[in-house]
């Protein structure tokens, strides 16, 4: 039906019932047969019938939106993380014609009071918070506002709000595992400062898979630095100028083992053949570095839409602890994993390092 679009009073006149009966039909109320609701629905769909957003969630009481709170410190390069997330995140709300309202702060400071004026003032009915701290505000914030939340990741302690992550500390074990069974042992950890929860669960399991191969933690060999390509490049440096320095390197994010690939060529030697190189995400620009970045990957999409599926979930009214999901991480393998390099190669190593 093409023309001027037709109102909820047309629509139930055309219908021979009432303007609250067909409202209700549409919002899907329990109290209407199913067989008037879908006779309502087949005929908006005929006469071109679309609801008035505004005045629909007005007499819902209800802002039909879900706030995403950006990671801070967030560099263009990690951003297609973000974006895929938010891919997955739209598609969960638009099945219900919810919006997604994305949001920044600067500091932890404005986090918090940005967060609760955009409670207070109504304008979101749950929120999205990523990148937990060990012991995260946010969240007690959000608990004392009696707000729908839901978590991408944990905290320390997570038994009381509902949460989506991937297993980071298993992830590690594999990628550590991995390298140790093609001949590495001299395996180093790059990553980001410990107060985030997952940073300190990648690095249990890095330890984990060390100490359950029989060798030992070097603390010489674990890195923590900004959480970007120039933190894993910083870090990688600092590594080959090691008297004995890695043959492999497990890194925190894709992002920083982008700096880690960036440091090995600068010192002339060739990553996945020289120094081998795992990160984590599984991100696409992971398949133009140079060379391919082999890495965990984790559906960054399917999160999205997990957590939205949650969040809708809880605010219709679903106690929070029951949506917990934990998810693995897979091997994804490109061409920066390899052999430990023989006894003569690792000389050649060496001696293309002292010529830089």
């Amino acid at each position: 039906m093409t023309g001027k679009p037709i109102s909820l009073k047309i629509l139930a006149a055309h219908l021979d019932l009432t303007v609250p009966t067909v409202s209700r039909a549409l919002n899907n109320y329990p109290d209407i047969s199913p067989a008037t609701r879908d006779r309502v629905k087949r005929a908006a769909d005929e006469l071109g019938y679309r609801a008035n957003q505004n005045a629909r969630r007005l007499s819902l009481g209800t802002s039909e939106t879900v706030g995403y709170l950006m990671p801070r410190f967030s560099s263009a390069i990690a951003q297609p993380f973000v974006a895929q997330l938010l891919q997955g995140l739209g598609e969960a709300l638009g099945k219900r014609n919810w919006d997604l309202l994305v949001t920044h702060a600067e500091s932890s400071k404005d986090e918090l009071s940005q967060i609760e004026r955009m409670v207070r003032s109504g304008r979101v009915s749950g929120l999205v918070i990523s990148r937990p701290l060990k012991n995260d505000p946010r969240i007690r914030l959000m608990q004392d506002l009696k707000c729908p939340f839901v978590v991408h990741g944990r905290t320390a302690s997570y038994k009381n709000y509902a949460w989506y992550d991937v297993d980071g500390e298993d992830a590690f074990e594999t990628s550590v595992n991995h390298l140790i069974g093609l001949g590495h042992s001299r395996i180093a950890f790059v990553g980001a400062p410990l107060q985030y929860q997952f940073v300190q669960d990648r690095l249990n399991g890095y330890q984990k898979a060390i100490v359950g191969n029989g060798l030992t933690v070097d603390q010489d060999l674990i890195q923590i630095s900004d959480f970007s390509d120039d933190g894993g490049e910083i870090a990688t440096h600092a590594l080959l100028d090691l008297v004995d320095p890695p043959t492999g390197i497990v890194c925190l994010s894709d992002t920083m083992a982008l700096g880690a690939l960036a440091a090995i060529r600068a010192r002339g030697l060739v990553p996945g053949e020289d120094i081998s190189v795992v990160g984590y995400d599984g991100l696409k620009f992971g398949t133009h570095s140079n060379p391919p970045l082999t890495t965990m990957a984790q559906p960054q999409a399917h999160a999205g839409r997990r957590l939205g599926d949650m969040l809708l979930a809880i605010i219709d009214g679903d106690d929070p602890s029951k949506h917990q999901e934990l998810q693995r991480a897979q091997l994804l393998r490109r061409n920066t994993d390899g052999p430990l390099p023989t006894t003569q190669a690792l000389n050649d190593i060496l001696s293309r390092e002292e010529l830089q």
